[in-house]
């Protein structure tokens, strides 16, 4: 048994864990996603893959309705698929989760925290195009 010393008030007596362990974590359950869906095609039915609930609810494409079948095709090197599965999603969204990703990533490994805060303009920019694509998409 070992002697620590009191928690002072408002602290836990228990250590933080290590930075680097989130996005650490996060490419590990990553990888277990991308292990399971490479065997399971999405584009077929009869899998246990999850459906949007919107598009179950009323039977229109959400912004993001498309990205299963878009990482499976990305994860077997369809491009040009990917891109009819979702294409805003694909060209915005995929660099800017690789990119803040990226940076979660490097900040842990160097002892760093970080945390992604977006301002009101760049906030109103991802709902406005989450609005329009959704809109656009459903009309096509």
């Amino acid at each position: 048994m070992t002697d620590r010393p009191p928690a002072r008030p408002g602290q836990t007596s228990r250590r933080a864990a290590h930075p680097a362990l989130p996005p650490l974590a996060l490419l590990a359950a990553g990888g277990a996603g991308a292990t399971y869906l490479w065997d399971r095609d999405p584009h077929e039915s009869g899998h246990f893959l999850p459906r949007c609930p919107f598009n179950w609810a009323t039977g229109l494409l959400c912004p993001a309705c498309g990205a299963t079948r878009m990482a499976y095709d990305l994860l077997h090197g369809d491009l040009g698929a990917a891109f009819q599965d979702n294409a805003v999603l694909l060209g915005l969204g995929v660099p800017a989760a690789a990119y803040f990703f990226g940076r979660f990533l490097w900040a842990g490994l160097r002892g760093r925290r970080y945390r992604v805060a977006l301002g009101p303009r760049a906030t109103a920019a991802v709902l406005g195009t989450a609005l329009v694509w959704a809109v656009v998409r459903n009309l096509l």
